[in-house]
């Protein structure tokens, strides 16, 4: 996996939640090691959450970590919790702040419309005419 194709899947990650019940303004650079090493940023500002290829100085929270395990955080298959007390990530900074991490990682994203199917109502309703069809009395 490249740099580019990680900072994607994370943006895609995080892309439609819904961070409107987060009232502060928070940021996150994530330091990549490993492969896909580089530095991105999350930001969660006026309810959005946007993830950019770029470093951020001002930042609350920097966490360290390899590629997989960032994925796996923001596809909510591992807590960011559990994950920095197990040692698979370090976090500088804003501790109380990186809460809003776990918040995010792994919500869900809004349904997208299914298609249409037929109701099962009208399968039922043949079924009893095509078995009572042929019965005379």
């Amino acid at each position: 996996m490249t740099y580019e194709e990680l900072v994607k899947q994370v943006r895609d990650a995080y892309g439609d939640v819904d961070a409107s019940k987060v009232a502060e303004h928070v940021a996150f650079q994530f330091n990549v090691t490993g492969e896909a090493e580089g530095a991105f940023y999350l930001e969660i500002s006026d309810g959005k959450v946007s993830v950019e290829p770029y470093e951020y100085y001002d930042r609350d929270v920097l966490v360290t970590a390899p590629a997989d395990t960032i994925l796996q955080i923001a596809n909510g298959k591992l807590d960011p919790v559990k994950a920095f007390l197990t040692g698979k990530i370090k976090a500088e900074g804003n501790l109380g702040k990186a809460a809003f991490l776990k918040e995010l990682s792994g919500k869900e994203k809004p349904a997208k419309k299914a298609p249409a199917r037929k109701p099962a109502a009208k399968k039922e309703a043949s079924a009893k005419d095509s078995a009572g069809k042929g019965k005379k009395a």
